[in-house]
């Protein structure tokens, strides 16, 4: 058995953690599985968009506590990216978590990870780390912080409290919050809706969008121009062009 599914329909792939009965939590096999789906996701020019999903009712339960306590740390992160070879991971594609059931730890670092997040009704998220003496070290110590705010991400991580859906709603982490049965399906619809989208340009604007609390206003401008350089050169830049002059809808390339 896979640790990790992948699909392509159109130009999405999804990845499915396939660990359902170790509530899909990261072990050394589904980091090696992990790390390669997003290998083949980026290296394949037909996948414009990924959703990351869980098998069964949770999402993700974090690292496998088992290969924690066998010494294994080290084999759940890869020099690339990072834990479960995904939160670091230099990808250029959006990447869409379609989230069920319970994303904990090292699961909502995962959600942390991803550009876009569709919810089920019964999701928590939390970083229960502390009450494991270990740290949450795989971006959920600055992400969240970022996304809903530094008062309330703190005393998350500090007393370990889950996070439940609708208030991550409410506070910018989830952007959908659907029936459980409903979450891939509406991750889907919101993939089609990127790939009506040029793919360069999409890739273009999420690169400097990702970093926009980051950088200050003068890198931020420099990097737009140069991104609409090499856009504008493009074959899609002319493909929209030309669609919008002929009235039809384009035909993008990713070219």
């Amino acid at each position: 058995m896979s640790e990790v599914l992948y699909d392509v329909d159109g130009h999405v792939a999804t990845l499915t953690l396939n660990r359902p009965d170790a509530r899909n939590s990261v072990n050394p096999e589904l980091t090696a599985a992990l790390a390669a789906a997003m290998d083949r996701l980026e290296a394949d020019a037909d996948v414009w968009v990924g959703i990351l999903t869980g098998t069964g009712a949770t999402f993700c339960a974090g690292a496998d506590l088992k290969a924690l306590g066998a010494g294994r740390a080290a084999e759940l992160s890869t020099d690339k990216g990072g834990f479960a070879g995904f939160v670091r991971y230099p990808r250029t594609k959006p990447m869409i978590a379609a989230v069920r059931g319970f994303a904990l730890a090292g699961g909502t670092e995962l959600v942390l990870s991803c550009d876009l997040v569709v919810a089920g009704t019964d999701v928590a998220f939390g970083l229960p780390e502390v009450t494991r003496g270990i740290v949450a070290a795989a971006g959920g110590l600055f992400r969240l912080p970022r996304v809903i705010g530094s008062a309330r991400a703190i005393e998350l991580i500090l007393t370990a409290d889950r996070l439940g859906v609708e208030e991550a709603h409410r506070l910018g982490m989830v952007n959908h919050v659907v029936e459980p049965e409903g979450v891939l399906a509406r991750a889907r619809e919101l993939a089609e809706k990127i790939c009506a989208n040029a793919p360069l340009a999409v890739r273009e604007s999420l690169a400097i969008a990702r970093d926009a609390l980051r950088i200050d206003d003068d890198e931020a401008w420099r990097r737009s121009a140069e991104a609409m350089d090499r856009a504008r050169v493009s074959a899609d830049a002319r493909e929209g062009v030309t669609a919008f002059i002929e009235k039809r809808a384009p035909h993008w390339t990713g070219r």
